[in-house]
């Protein structure tokens, strides 16, 4: 399995067949192998921990256990062939693999119904305010005096762990650590990201 830690920079464009395609640069790597895990040790589970983007001794609360600012296991099935200290670069990739990305989405506050949802709302006619309109409308019966848990109500949205699959690699900087990938990604710009094929 092909695996690596990544960062997005940006959104942009490349031309193929004289075609413009959408493209999400991720600075990949390098990846240190920090701890491998297999089934038959204490652990009891194969898996390979890799720390991305090292720390700078000058900050607060530096942790010499700790130098990395992100840290992240990937499971296997078989027992893993990688080695503590084994460096893991974008090197392993190819142009046309398909890969599975996850990161964090963009936070949007806290929204209403329509924009968290998807919800309707009401018609603009028969006597409706304007204003009127966004609301959800009923929570509920009268007769259990309370809010049944998992309604659809305004609250928080975005900030969440998402995975997007089968997203096409195009295009591998090996100089620059840069994978291009087809389509977007979830999150920002900074977003620390896990990608695998």
């Amino acid at each position: 399995m092909k695996f690596i830690l990544g960062k997005k920079l940006e959104m942009t464009q490349i031309f193929e067949n004289d075609k413009r395609v959408p493209v999400t640069k991720i600075k990949a790597g390098p990846c240190l192998v920090s701890q491998v895990k297999t089934k038959e040790g204490t652990d009891g589970y194969n898996a390979v921990q890799i720390g991305f983007e090292k720390r700078t001794k000058n900050i607060k609360n530096y942790n010499k256990k700790k130098p990395f600012k992100h840290l992240t296991e990937f499971r296997f099935e078989n027992t893993p062939k990688l080695k503590n200290g084994e460096k893991l670069t974008v090197d392993q990739f190819e142009k046309g693999d398909h890969l599975k990305i996850t990161g964090v989405s963009k936070g949007k506050g806290f929204q209403g119904v329509m924009k968290r949802h998807g919800f309707s709302g009401f018609p603009r006619s028969h006597g409706h305010n304007k204003g009127h309109t966004r609301f959800p409308g009923s929570i509920g019966a009268t007769d259990p005096e309370r809010v049944f848990p998992n309604k659809k109500m305004a609250g928080r949205t975005g900030g969440d762990t998402i995975t997007t699959s089968n997203l096409e690699l195009l295009k591998v900087d090996s100089d620059k650590n840069i994978l291009f990938i087809k389509g977007s990604v979830p999150g920002s710009r900074g977003t620390f990201l896990k990608i695998k094929a």
